[in-house]
Order: structure tokens, then sequence, then C-alpha cells
């Protein structure tokens, strides 16, 4: 079965459908979700909040070949809400796996850090570019922005991580 009939079907009311979409998702979802909230429980709570909102929202999906970048829109949307109303500091429990797998330990901190401090905007497009391999057309789709915004939010963001993993004493800074 085609991811755009599973789509439909789920349109259509088939919670089995939508069962089987999520199950193409939930990785995805979930470390985006971590990405922001920084600890297992909030992720996951953000993850079943995205789910609910996703099947409540399942027939405003207009373009079944968007259905991902659709619910990872929720996802954003959901995890940002959620630290706005908490209105908490988030700190990192533990680095994330699989990512920056060739990068050592102290390295992936040094940068799980510098992308905490971030601007939302910034950090947002970090996140899609590099840990969900997001091209920048499908970005600024998700994000409602133009193309040119989206790579300028890029550019800038590698520059502040670079400020920041320089600024933060890293042995690395001759690199860049």
């Amino acid at each position: 079965m085609t991811y755009k009939s599973l789509v439909n079907k789920a349109q259509k009311g088939n919670e089995q459908a939508f069962i089987e979409l999520l199950q193409h998702e939930k990785v995805k979802l979930y470390k985006m979700a971590y990405l922001y909230m920084k600890n297992e429980t909030d992720a996951l709570d953000i993850v079943q909040e995205t789910v609910a909102r996703a099947f409540a929202n399942i027939h405003a999906v207009k373009e079944p070949d968007y259905f991902s970048t659709w619910l990872t829109k929720i996802c954003i949307n959901t995890a940002l809400e959620s630290i706005r109303k908490n209105n908490k500091i988030i700190y990192m429990e533990q680095p994330i796996p699989e990512i920056a797998e060739d990068l050592a330990l102290d390295e992936k901190m040094d940068l799980l850090e510098a992308i905490e401090q971030l601007d939302e905007k910034y950090k947002t497009v970090i996140i899609l570019k590099y840990y969900q391999d997001l091209p920048v057309k499908d970005i600024a789709e998700l994000l409602n922005c133009p193309q040119g915004t989206v790579k300028t939010n890029i550019h800038r963001a590698i520059q502040q991580l670079k400020k920041q993993v320089l600024k933060g004493g890293s042995q690395y800074g001759e690199q860049y």
C-alpha cells in the first residue's frame, strides 16, 4: 500500500491506516521532540500530543505526499507551545544518540549546548536541516517562509554556533 493511499484512507476514518502512517514517522517524531524537550518524559508527552492533534486534524492534509512534513510541523509547534507554556529552562540530560557520531563526546556536548542557546528560528532550521535531513525547499514549506529566509537563517545559525563553540574555549577552534 502506498503512502498516498494510506493518507487517503486515514482521512476517510481508517484508524489502521493512520497507525501504519505513524509507524513510519514515530522515530523521527520522537527525535524531534527530544531535541526540543531534552528529556524522555517530556518528549513522549509531545509525541502523544502530536499524534492526538494529527488524528483529530488528518482531514486538513491537503497533499498526501506532504503528510510527513505536516506531522513534523505539528510536532515542532507542540514542542514550542509546551516550552512557552511552561516557560522553563531545559537542561540536556544526556547526549542524543546517533547524532554527530563521528564527533568526540566533548564535541557533541559543546555542539548540543550551543544549539540549545540559539534563538528558536535558528534552532529549528538547524534541527530540520542537519538532524532531520530535510532540504531547504521542504523546510521553507514546513515553516511557511521563503527559501531565501531559510538559507539565511541556516547561515546565521552556523555562524552563531561557530562563535559559541569557539567562545567556549574549545580546542577545536582552528578547524573553523
